[in-house]
C-alpha cells in the first residue's frame, strides 16, 4: 500500500480492553470491548469523540473532498417529485425543490387548485433531523394522523392534522414503532400500535417485545386509548391493524420477526364482533390487497414460492379454515407486490431483478402487459375504485425517477413530473449478466458505467449487496453514485441470495445455516469483476448497510486479500448478541441465533466480530454509523472497529464514522447524506488510488 494511506496502530485511541468471556455451549468467547454496548456512558462518549477525530484528520486534508462535496451538492439540486394520491376531491404528493432537508407534502384542494403546503417537516426542527415518518388520510381527504421520528430513530410520535385549514387538533400519541395508523370510516379515530413506555436512559437499546394493537378516538388523551389486541404469550408478535374500505372490518396483519410468513386475524366493526383468527399457521405470507363486503383478495406464497392471487370468502370462512379460490396463479417470474384501482390490479413482478407489470381485472382476466422505458424500476398504480386515471414512477440506474399518468381504460402512459437533471443519462449503459457461484447457483448482476469505459483491469469499481430478508436488489437512481460514476467509477450490484429476487427458495438459501451461501455469492462477484477486466483487488471497494453491513464484514474478514477496501454501514457485526437489543430478535428468522446451539455454530463461523484474526493484512476500511441508530445498535460498529483496529497487520487505515443526530438511515436529512457520501468518495479515491483528473461531468 502507498505510504500516504498509512496509519499506524499508535494513531488509533487507545480502547480498554476488559475481560468478560462468554461461554456458548462449552465454546468461550471473548468480548474485550464490551463497554462499548453502553452508550450512554462517558467512557463510551470519549471514545467516541476520538475515533471522529482520527477519521476527520485523515478525510480533511484530502484533495479530492472539496470537489466531491460541490458536484454532489450540484447532482443534488434538482426538483424531485413523488407520485400524487387521492383522498375524496383532494389530491396529495411530496415536493422537494432540490437541496431541502426533507421531502415537504403538499395538498391540491380540488382538480386545478394550485397545490399548497400542507406539512414541511423542515420546520420542525432548525437541522433537518425531525423526519415525516408515515401519514394516513381519511378516505375524504379531511384529516390526516401523520408521525414524525427525530434524530433518525424507530421511535413514532403521531399527530393529527386538519387538512382544510393546515392546524393541528390536540391528539398526541407516543411510544409507536413499526406502525400505521387506519381510519376508522367515520373519522372518530385510528388504530396503530406501540409498545410500552421504556426508560429515558435505554429508549434506543431496550428490546421491543409485547407490541399492542390501539384505537386513538380523537379529542382524548392517548391514556383512554382502548386496548384493541394483544398476546401476553408471545412477546415477539407484532400488529398491523387496518380498515377495510367500506369500513366494515379491521384487519390484523400478526408478525413475527422479519420473517415474511404471517398470521391473519379480523374483527367485524360493524357488529363489534370477536377476534376472528383466519389465518393462525404463519404458514405462508399473506398481504391483503382488496377488500369488499364479504371477500379479501390477497397476495400469498401460500403453494407458490414466486406468489399468486388469491381471494378468502369470509362467508364461507370459520377461524383456522378459510375458504381460499385462486385468482390469479404463479408466473414465471417473482410476484412482488399488487397496486389496485380503477377495478384493476396491477401486478408487480420481477423479472431477473427489473420490474413486469401486468394488468388483470379481479376475476382473473389477464388485460394487458403495462409498457415501461426500459430495464429498471417501477411503483405505483394505487388509487380508489372509482378512479380511470392513476400514476406509477419509473427509475433507473442513470434516471431518477419520473412520475407517469397512466389511463387504466387504454393503457396509455404519458409524462406527468420529468426531474431536469445536470447530467446526461444517455451517456451511461447499464448490463445485465450472470455469473456462478461457489456452489453452481448462477447469480444477475447490474453494472452500470460511462459509455466508453475499457476493461482494462484497472477501473475504480463499488461491488454493492444485500443478500438478506427477502429484499431484492432492483435497479434505483442514487445521485451519490451518480457522482461515483462521473469520476470514471464503475457500480456493480449484485442479486445474491437470502434476498428476494427469484422467489422464496431465493430467500430461504441464504438464510440461517445457509448464510454462507450469501457471502459466497458476493465473493464470486467480485472474482468474477476482477477475471472479465472491470477492476482489479486494488480498485474493488465493497459496501453495504445494514444486513449489507453484515455482508461486507463477513466478506472483508473472509477474503481480506480480494479487496481494495470495505465499506460496511450500519452493520449488524456481532451475531453472538444482536438480539438482545431494540428490535433484533426479529432478525432471528433469517440469522438464527446464539442461544440455539446449531445456529452460535453458524453464528460463529462468519460473525464479522469474531472472526477479525490479529496480525491480518486488512484492506483500508470505512465504518460508517449514527450515534441514534435504535434498529441496528452502534455498539456493532463500535466494537467491529476497535477489534479491526487492533488486529490489523498492515498499515492500511481503518477508519469509523459516527454521525450524530442520526439513526438507520430513514429520515436522514440531505445535507448529512452529501456529507456522508462525500467522505467515502473521498476515502476511496485515496485509498484505491484513483488517478487526480478533471472531473468528467456529463
Amino acid at each position: 500500500m502507498s505510504r500516504k494511506h498509512a496509519l499506524s496502530a499508535s494513531t488509533y485511541p487507545v480502547a480498554r480492553r476488559c475481560d468478560q468471556v462468554d461461554d456458548y455451549f462449552g465454546t468461550k468467547v471473548a468480548d474485550p470491548y464490551r463497554w462499548l454496548e453502553d452508550a450512554n456512558s462517558a467512557e463510551t462518549a470519549d471514545w467516541v469523540q476520538a475515533e471522529n477525530k482520527v477519521t476527520r484528520a485523515f478525510l480533511d486534508p484530502l484533495p479530492s473532498r472539496a470537489a466531491i462535496r460541490t458536484r454532489l451538492t450540484e447532482l443534488w439540486d434538482y426538483e424531485k417529485f413523488g407520485s400524487p394520491s387521492k383522498h375524496g376531491e383532494r389530491s396529495f404528493f411530496y415536493h422537494n425543490s432540490g437541496l431541502q432537508n426533507q421531502y415537504v407534502l403538499f395538498v391540491v384542494d380540488a382538480p386545478g387548485a394550485e397545490p399548497r403546503v400542507l406539512l414541511d417537516p423542515n420546520t420542525l426542527s432548525t437541522d433537518g433531523t425531525v423526519a415525516l415518518s408515515g401519514t394516513s388520510t381519511t378516505r375524504d381527504g379531511t384529516l390526516m394522523a401523520y408521525s414524525i421520528s427525530r434524530a433518525g430513530s424507530d421511535w413514532q410520535e403521531w399527530h393529527v392534522r386538519d387538512v382544510a385549514s393546515g392546524a393541528d387538533l390536540e391528539d398526541v400519541v407516543q411510544w409507536s414503532k413499526f406502525s400505521g395508523a387506519s381510519w376508522l370510516k367515520d373519522k372518530s379515530g385510528f388504530f396503530y400500535s406501540r409498545y410500552a413506555q421504556p426508560s429515558a436512559d435505554t429508549a434506543l437499546q431496550d428490546a421491543n417485545q409485547f407490541q399492542k394493537l390501539y384505537f386513538h378516538k380523537l379529542g382524548t388523551p392517548q391514556s383512554d386509548d382502548v386496548l384493541i389486541y394483544e398476546r401476553a404469550d408471545q412477546p415477539e408478535w407484532g400488529f398491523g391493524g387496518s380498515v377495510t374500505d367500506d369500513g366494515r372490518y379491521l384487519l390484523i396483519s400478526v408478525w413475527h420477526g422479519t420473517s415474511r410468513k404471517n398470521r391473519l386475524f379480523y374483527k367485524d366493526l360493524a357488529n363489534d364482533g370477536p377476534v376472528v383468527e383466519l389465518l393462525r399457521d404463519a404458514d405462508a405470507g399473506y398481504d391483503v390487497i382488496d377488500s369488499d363486503e364479504k371477500t379479501l383478495w390477497l397476495k400469498t406464497d401460500l403453494g407458490a414460492p414466486l406468489g399468486r392471487v388469491i381471494s378468502i370468502d369470509l362467508t364461507r370462512s370459520a377461524a383456522g379454515t378459510p375458504h381460499i379460490t385462486e385468482v390469479i396463479g404463479e408466473a414465471a417470474e417473482t410476484l412482488e407486490n399488487v397496486g389496485v384501482v380503477g377495478g384493476h390490479f396491477f401486478l408487480h413482478y420481477l423479472r431477473d431483478a427489473h420490474t413486469v407489470i401486468k394488468d388483470y381485472k379481479p376475476d382473473g382476466t389477464f388485460v394487458r402487459d403495462v409498457a415501461l422505458p426500459g430495464i429498471g424500476s417501477a411503483g405505483g398504480f394505487y388509487g380508489e375504485k372509482e378512479d380511470t386515471l392513476t400514476y406509477f414512477s419509473y427509475s433507473s440506474f442513470s434516471r431518477p425517477d419520473t412520475i407517469y399518468s397512466y389511463d387504466i381504460a387504454t393503457g396509455t402512459a404519458k409524462v406527468f413530473r420529468q426531474p431536469k437533471l445536470k447530467f446526461d443519462p444517455s451517456k451511461y449503459v447499464t448490463k445485465q449478466v450472470f455469473y456462478t457461484s461457489k456452489d453452481g447457483t448462477c447469480v444477475p448482476m447490474f453494472i452500470t458505467y460511462r459509455k466508453g469505459l475499457k476493461r482494462n483491469g484497472q477501473n475504480a469499481t463499488y461491488l454493492y449487496g444485500y443478500g438478506g430478508f427477502n429484499n431484492a436488489m432492483t435497479p434505483s437512481f442514487s445521485v451519490s453514485i451518480m457522482a461515483w460514476m462521473e469520476l470514471g467509477g464503475i457500480f456493480a450490484e449484485a442479486g445474491i441470495r437470502g434476498g428476494g429476487e427469484y422467489g422464496q427458495a431465493w430467500h430461504e438459501a441464504g438464510t440461517k445455516l445457509q448464510k454462507q451461501n450469501v457471502f459466497d455469492d458476493f465473493i464470486a462477484a467480485a472474482q468474477w469483476l476482477i477475471a472479465n477486466k472491470y477492476t482489479s483487488t486494488p480498485k474493488l471497494a465493497i459496501g453495504g448497510g445494514s444486513n449489507g453491513g453484515l455482508l461486507v464484514g463477513a466478506c472483508l474478514t473472509q477474503r481480506p486479500d480480494l479487496f481494495g477496501a470495505a465499506c460496511p454501514a450500519v452493520g449488524v457485526l456481532d451475531m453472538l448478541r444482536f438480539h438482545l437489543f431494540t428490535i433484533g430478535r426479529a432478525w432471528s428468522s433469517d440469522y438464527g441465533n446464539s442461544e440455539d446451539e446449531a445456529q452460535f455454530k453458524a453464528l460463529y463461523a462468519y460473525s464479522p466480530l469474531q472472526n477479525v484474526h490479529p496480525g491480518t493484512d486488512y484492506p483500508p476500511t470505512f465504518i460508517t454509523t449514527g450515534d441514534h441508530d435504535d434498529r441496528v445498535v452502534p455498539a456493532h460498529s463500535f466494537k467491529f472497529a476497535a477489534t479491526l483496529q487492533a488486529a490489523q497487520g498492515g498499515d492500511a487505515p481503518v477508519l469509523i464514522r459516527i454521525e450524530t443526530n442520526a439513526g438507520h438511515g430513514a429520515g436522514k436529512p440531505t445535507a448529512k447524506i452529501i456529507e456522508e457520501a462525500t467522505d467515502k468518495w473521498a476515502f476511496l479515491l485515496d485509498v484505491l488510488n484513483v488517478p487526480a483528473r478533471k472531473w468528467r461531468r456529463a
